[in-house]
């Protein structure tokens, strides 16, 4: 067996690393090569442009452009190389195909590499389909999925590293898919700075996801801690290895909650050698669509809003336009304003005549288009085919009239007034209003954007094939009717429908279900961010959770009691201290709202430059001390978390109660909450 003990698999290791280094230093030369062969091309054309005729300019330019192409991908290869000489596998599987006798190694690392003079495999990149071995299957039957089939055979060999700048610190016989020990390894491991690939502990129902081709639409139920971003884009990278011919980065898109989120994420992709995807904010599809119509509340003031003074109207309004039922009656409104709103008549202009019978023809033959672009085509064939009797086209001056009179039969001129007109026919006009300075509600701003679709149309993102929505809880049904018109592509959709930070409009698996039919669900039930005795305290939050904690034990959570404001203050700053004596690297001071994270942060500001506050308006995430809310810190997580006014007055709503949970879940190695009068009722029974 090649390779049969620990000493031999570190020298196996001293040999690729030689190979890896010869083969650096090789593309190193060859990235010189190519800038000094460039600029020696640009300074021959410069000096020798009078004298080159066109067909040598462009021949030269095209040289330029090559050696420039040829340069980025050796940069490219050269940053994997650099990569794998960090780490350059993670693990191993041999494999015995069937009818055969020899058993084949497979080293597995974050990129592929082999040496182009005997063109040998070193390494497996973890998307290859040889990989799944490696994450689906224990010691036994086996298959992978290949060009050509299935290849079946046996696992003979399953072995898992912790290779660290070169160095082997680790090397674990695996008979499960992915051996414990290295999980609690890597799990009780401090927080970094942003979220990073997780390679090397993939498992298999995530493996599932990832590998999935097949989905037209994939919606992954996941609960706090299971890993479903990063699995989503674990997923993405794996798509665009599967297809690096059709599909790249620029064609992927992530509705994501926040530019601090979209930040914290920004590494994976780079770390598996993609790169980034194009992000974007619900509330951003919704203000580019409606400019000119009207301005909108965003999703983040609305729940600033709801936790500053739930008015009941208020409440009532997001509740009703966040049910199945309100999308089924503006859908059906939708299909009726065709035939409803549109009241052909006969067009008298001087001595031309044309029938509404005619106009209604030619209204019927334009259905694939919305209202208004119909009607401006209706006008505009009107003006290109009238003819009198003389064969004579339309005067300009009666031509001009056409387009009005035509736009006239449409009973409503925008979109707006259109989306009143709904209130009224289902008899609910209270359910419209707008707040000051004619702000449109933000649960307003989707079912307008759906009639926008049937009335004016609406820009569709054709350059995007794979739409990713992150935290799906906090989307309506209406609006993802909106995203499947506007994006015909796959989707990735996923979120956890227990960290809803405004319950009054959050969906479940279930009802997203109604929208994407034919969509395909699966759920991750394990927890791998935080002990048995965190995760235990969260359900505590939320019994109907299905969550379930991987077994790694901690300390039990604490609530600490103040008397008063500033001794509350006094027991974070002490905390704090503890805090920066521990080793942990990352502590969230995670309170209920922005402006109580304000107040907390301009407190103890001044003990620590490397205190951040995190608000709507930031755009980046800092490794240290995080003093935000609740919302801004959903998809976050902590090695401490701290949970300051858990008092009663603050704590007592549903919505407090998810906002609380969402806090709760977010700390992997050590909780506490604070309070300074009477405990809130959802904590009682852990005093």
């Amino acid at each position: 067996m090649l390779n049969r003990t620990e000493k031999e698999e570190r020298q196996h290791l001293e040999e690729v690393l030689t190979k890896l280094n010869k083969e650096f230093d090789s593309v190193n030369d060859k990235i010189s090569t190519i800038n000094r062969d460039v600029i020696e091309a640009k300074k021959y054309i410069w000096e020798n442009i009078a004298e080159l005729d066109a067909a040598e300019q462009a021949a030269n330019r095209v040289e330029v452009s090559l050696g420039i192409d040829f340069g980025e991908k050796a940069v490219i290869q050269r940053r994997k190389i650099q990569k794998l000489l960090q780490s350059p596998y993670f693990g191993r599987v041999d494999f015995v195909e069937a009818k055969k006798s020899g058993r084949e190694p497979f080293y597995i690392g974050i990129h592929a590499f082999f040496e182009e003079n005997t063109h040998e495999n070193i390494i497996y990149d973890w998307r290859a389909p040889v990989s799944s071995l490696f994450y689906d299957f224990e010691l036994g039957s086996a298959y992978y999925q290949s060009p050509v089939g299935n290849v079946e055979g046996e696992v003979c060999l399953k072995r898992q590293y912790k290779i660290k700048s070169g160095v082997m610190e680790y090397m674990i016989e695996s008979s499960l898919n992915i051996n414990d020990e290295v999980l609690q390894k890597e799990l009780s491991s401090t927080s970094d700075e942003k979220m990073k690939n997780i390679v090397a502990t993939i498992q298999k129902e995530q493996n599932l996801i990832i590998r999935n081709e097949t989905s037209r639409e994939l919606i992954i139920q996941g609960v706090a801690g299971s890993g479903k971003t990063s699995v989503a884009l674990h997923r993405v990278a794996f798509l665009l290895y599967r297809n690096k011919e059709t599909l790249t980065s620029r064609n992927i898109l992530i509705i994501s909650p926040n530019q601090v989120f979209s930040d914290y994420i920004s590494n994976v992709l780079p770390e598996l050698g993609e790169e980034n995807i194009l992000e974007v904010r619900m509330e951003e599809l919704a203000r580019k669509e409606l400019v000119g119509i009207c301005d909108i509340q965003t999703f983040d003031q609305q729940v600033v809003e709801l936790l500053a003074d739930a008015d009941f109207g208020a409440v009532n309004r997001i509740k009703y336009k966040a049910t199945v039922d309100f999308y089924d009656q503006l859908e059906s409104f939708a299909k009726s304003i065709e035939t409803d709103y549109f009241s052909p008549v006969d067009i008298k202009i001087e001595s031309v005549f044309i029938s509404k019978k005619d106009i209604l023809k030619s209204y019927n033959s334009f259905k694939w288009l919305p209202i208004k672009p119909r009607l401006e085509k209706i006008a505009a064939n009107i003006v290109a085919n009238y003819r009198n009797k003389a064969g004579k086209r339309l005067p300009g001056a009666i031509s001009r009239k056409i387009k009005p009179a035509i736009k006239k039969m449409f009973k409503f001129a925008d979109t707006l007034s259109l989306y009143k007109e709904f209130y009224q026919h289902i008899r609910k006009p209270d359910l419209f209003i707008f707040k000051k300075g004619k702000v449109l509600e933000y649960a307003d701003a989707f079912p307008l954007m759906y009639l926008k679709i049937y009335l004016e149309g609406i820009k569709s993102y054709e350059f995007v094939k794979h739409l990713l929505v992150d935290e799906m809880q906090d989307y309506t049904p209406i609006q993802y009717a909106v995203l499947s018109k506007i994006f015909k592509c796959k989707k990735t959709i996923l979120g956890d429908s227990s960290q809803s930070v405004n319950p009054y409009s959050s969906s479940s698996l279930q009802k997203i279900k109604e929208i994407f039919q034919d969509a395909d669900t699966v759920e991750l039930l394990k927890s791998y961010r935080s002990t048995v005795e965190i995760t235990n305290f969260a359900k505590t939050l939320n019994p109907h959770s299905n969550l379930i904690p991987i077994e790694r034990h901690g300390e039990e959570p604490v609530l600490i009691k103040s008397f008063s404001f500033d001794e509350e203050m006094k027991n974070i700053k002490k905390l704090m201290g503890a805090f920066l004596k521990s080793g942990h690297t990352s502590l969230g001071i995670i309170c209920k709202s922005q402006p109580q994270a304000e107040k907390v942060y301009q407190a103890i500001k001044h003990l620590n430059k490397n205190i951040h506050l995190l608000t709507f308006n930031s755009k980046e995430y800092h490794d240290g001390i995080i003093i935000t809310s609740a919302h801004m810190a959903k998809g976050l997580e902590f090695d401490h978390v701290i949970i300051p006014f858990t008092d009663e007055a603050n704590y007592k709503t549903d919505l407090d109660k998810s906002l609380l949970y969402i806090a709760c879940t977010r700390a992997m190695h050590k909780m506490i909450l604070t309070y300074s009068s009477e405990i809130s009722p959802f904590l009682k029974d852990r005093v």
